[in-house]
């Protein structure tokens, strides 16, 4: 019955999805906690100020993150009616993705992903613009830029950039090597203003000591975090299930939503990358692989023609992220 209102075009969920949001995050608005840091992971250049500001003020810690998701969800929506990815007229993906994220109840505080999650968003936003255009300078250096922008506040997300390029190539009508330079040069530009910066103020060493931090420094949380793993497993399980879902529909779907689905895939592919070969890559990088997962499993549940099956795979998803409020 939830999935039912979920998935409808009500006004009504433009409220049901905030309230989602708050109502997973309760439990740490009530007894905020910090994040357990490793050494350095809070010196990322564009975080490292909102750190400073807001680390005497943990219930601010909470709420700041929280304002994401939320605006995040709203940009989802936005994508979707934009971009027609789910060619029924839904507001499902922006409490999906509230939901999705809500299971990791250890990241309901401040974290520099949501940050860099947020204009990964943004960069997936104007990339999908380039679709058929014969000359996408525009979206090809927005994307770059806000790209950048975003390994500047969780520097992993670097890994994500020849995804970018690859779904350049495949959305634009005639790929030349002017698009894939534009979008170089605008991803390569926040970190020339941010070395201008350091360079000024004679911080280079430590600038790159912290960009070496951020690849390099092992990182053991999920090892020990049982809950956390199988919630992951339980997520897979219903990627696998979109997955098929998209296979079986691929030969229907118009030209424009199979490429974007394709994109979606490679950005999720690039966060698994990163997730197993880079040590400093833990739990956390799947609060921006849950966007391409949000519009996957967005079109499962939509799509699925078993109204029984659909509820049983989506209450399965709720219990989940409860139980992970729960156990945290």
């Amino acid at each position: 019955m939830l999935l039912k209102i979920l998935k409808s075009n009500r006004a009504v969920n433009f409220f049901l999805f905030p309230f989602l949001g708050i109502l997973f995050w309760l439990k740490s608005l009530i007894s905020p906690s910090a994040y357990d840091f490793y050494n350095g992971e809070t010196d990322n250049i564009l975080y490292k100020p909102i750190h400073t500001l807001t680390i005497e003020i943990p219930t601010l810690q909470i709420i700041i993150p929280l304002f994401l998701i939320i605006g995040m969800a709203l940009i989802m929506l936005q994508i979707n009616k934009r971009y027609n990815i789910i060619r029924i007229r839904t507001m499902l993906p922006a409490p999906l993705f509230i939901l999705i994220v809500g299971g990791f109840s250890d990241l309901h505080t401040m974290h520099p992903v949501y940050f860099a999650a947020f204009f990964v968003l943004l960069a997936i936003y104007r990339l999908f613009s380039a679709f058929d255009e014969v000359k996408p300078y525009s979206p090809a250096f927005d994307s770059g830029f806000f790209l950048g922008v975003a390994a500047l506040f969780y520097f992993n997300v670097f890994i994500l950039f020849p995804a970018f390029l690859i779904g350049l190539g495949i959305l634009s009508r005639e790929p030349r090597w002017r698009e894939f330079f534009v979008s170089t040069v605008g991803f390569i530009l926040p970190f020339v203003f941010a070395f201008s910066y350091v360079f000024v103020l004679g911080k280079v060493p430590e600038f790159m000591i912290t960009l070496e931090m951020s690849i390099l420094t092992p990182v053991e949380y999920l090892r020990s975090n049982l809950p956390g793993l199988v919630y992951l497993g339980f997520l897979f399980v219903l990627i696998l299930l979109g997955s098929l879902k998209i296979v079986q529909q691929y030969d229907a779907k118009k030209v424009s939503t199979r490429k974007y689905f394709i994109v979606l895939f490679l950005v999720f592919l690039f966060m698994l990358i990163s997730f197993f070969l880079v040590p400093a890559t833990s739990i956390e990088i799947f609060v921006i692989a849950a966007i391409p997962v949000t519009f996957l499993l967005a079109n499962f549940f939509v799509f699925l023609k078993s109204r029984f099956w659909s509820e049983f795979w989506f209450s399965l998803l709720l219990i989940a992220v409860i139980v992970m409020e729960i156990l945290a």
